[in-house]
């Protein structure tokens, strides 16, 4: 008897310990609609204080470059699910920070694409520190990630940050940073006066919405967009954008280090559409890639090579004119208390979710480029979303490219109709709580807005 009550003692010690574990460690979720909130307060007055772009002096300028910043010795992988910082012990493609730089005169923006699986919170710390070295502050660049589950990781700090992207190398961070200075600093060099065009064609047939099968879903943003910028040499860039997940490479499948479909894209568009190709993964958030083949790497092969087929049929016909449309807006985005749901409708404290993650900020961006605006998401930012900004730009008579993972990740923002279903999109990564689907369209708007 002595001995069972002993074991009774330890489980009943257990229960309470649990039970304090909970009771200092979630709360309920809040629902209080986001426009009753002083975080949305805060943004729509950041959001109606933004000065108005400076008048361009000159027609826009581009120059492009690219810096490789493949490490020297194998990293944990960048991903999520089963790869889980597993190191990659191969290297199938080489990884690059890439740079488009703009400039009329009066305003110069630096587009900065990196082949990893998002922009990381810790580089955007380094970048603001750094810029000045290159001429820039924050507020000049425009970022964005291909998302690639197979590349570098090793680039987040924190619990959260090691089921990600593996034990935090701080020297990692620092060569991702070096590699953008370094691309930008190239791209200025090369300054010349572009002829700016837009071109897009549709790839639905590409993807998936991952989260239909826990109900019916709303159209997906299918399209392939480009921003074409040719020099009077004949030289030119391409910046690419479209939302199939870059995870070709099956979660099991750590063991290379790889670009996806993006990179194959990319040297694929260099060698027949321009001379220069960037690539940005756009609305991505529940958007998986339909893929072929027997094989990962035929999987890319044949997803990359049909996108790239349909962009190399949609280049010639672009038609591209000078232009000194060029602005680039900062919104410093307002968010509600970390929501993640644990149990039920319970969900992390804060200071819990800051302890295990940490604590970065995010914005929104919007960038003109003559008659098209990207707009630049802290997330993976849903393609149905998306889908439902594109007639707030057309009737505004611009060209719209959203676009995610620009510097500070907040996890997925899905429609809010779906905040209640059990699906990993919008319970496991939904991060920020109920609303912000709405709460995200409503501020891109008056982005798109302003930036007309």
């Amino acid at each position: 008897m002595r001995v069972v009550r002993v074991i009774l003692r330890i489980i009943l010690g257990l229960v309470l310990l649990v039970v304090f574990i909970l009771a200092i460690g979630l709360v309920p979720v809040d629902d209080t609609p986001y426009r009753q909130m002083p975080y949305y307060t805060q943004t729509r007055q950041r959001l109606a204080q933004l000065p108005a772009p400076a008048p361009a002096r000159t027609a826009i300028r581009a120059g492009w470059a690219k810096a490789n910043i493949t490490p020297p010795y194998t990293t944990p992988t960048g991903g999520y699910g089963e790869r889980r910082g597993r190191h990659w012990r191969v290297v199938s493609d080489s990884i690059y920070a890439r740079a488009i730089v703009l400039d009329n005169g009066s305003t110069r923006v630096a587009v900065v694409a990196l082949d990893l699986l998002i922009t990381p919170p810790t580089v955007v710390e380094q970048l603001k520190k750094r810029l000045p070295e290159v001429g820039l502050r924050w507020e000049n660049i425009y970022t964005g990630a291909i998302h690639s589950h197979n590349s570098v990781g090793g680039w987040a700090p924190g619990l959260v940050g090691q089921l990600i992207a593996g034990g935090y190398d701080e020297k990692l961070v620092g060569r991702i940073t070096d590699g953008v200075l370094s691309a930008i600093r190239q791209a200025q060099a090369s300054l010349a006066p572009v002829q700016i065009g837009y071109g897009q064609t549709d790839a639905t047939d590409h993807i998936y919405n991952r989260i239909g099968f826990s109900g019916p879903t709303g159209p997906l943003d299918g399209a392939i967009r480009l921003v074409k910028l040719q020099k009077a040499d004949g030289t030119s860039a391409l910046l690419c954008s479209f939302a199939g997940h870059a995870t070709l490479f099956n979660g099991d499948n750590g063991d290379y280090l790889s670009r996806d479909y993006p990179g194959s894209l990319v040297d694929r568009l260099e060698k027949k559409a321009a001379t220069f190709a960037l690539f940005l993964a756009g609305p991505v958030g529940s958007t998986g890639p339909q893929a072929r083949g027997t094989t990962d790497f035929q999987e890319i092969r044949n997803y990359a090579g049909d996108l790239a087929l349909r962009i190399e049929r949609t280049v010639p016909a672009i038609q591209s004119r000078s232009d000194s449309t060029l602005a680039l807006l900062t919104l410093p985005l307002g968010l509600r208390e970390p929501h993640p749901r644990i149990i039920g409708n319970w969900r992390v404290r804060p200071w819990l979710f800051y302890a295990l993650y940490g604590d970065y900020p995010s914005d929104l961006k919007a960038l003109r480029i003559g008659p098209t605006v990207l707009v630049s998401t802290p997330c993976d930012f849903s393609g149905e979303l998306a889908a439902e900004l594109q007639p707030v730009a057309r009737q505004k008579g611009l060209n719209l490219l959203v676009t995610s993972f620009n510097g500070g990740y907040i996890g997925y923002v899905t429609p809010d109709r779906y905040y209640n279903r059990t699906t990993y999109e919008t319970r496991d990564m939904n991060w920020f709580g109920p609303y912000n689907g709405d709460y995200f369209k409503e501020m891109m708007t008056g982005l798109i807005q302003k930036a007309d």
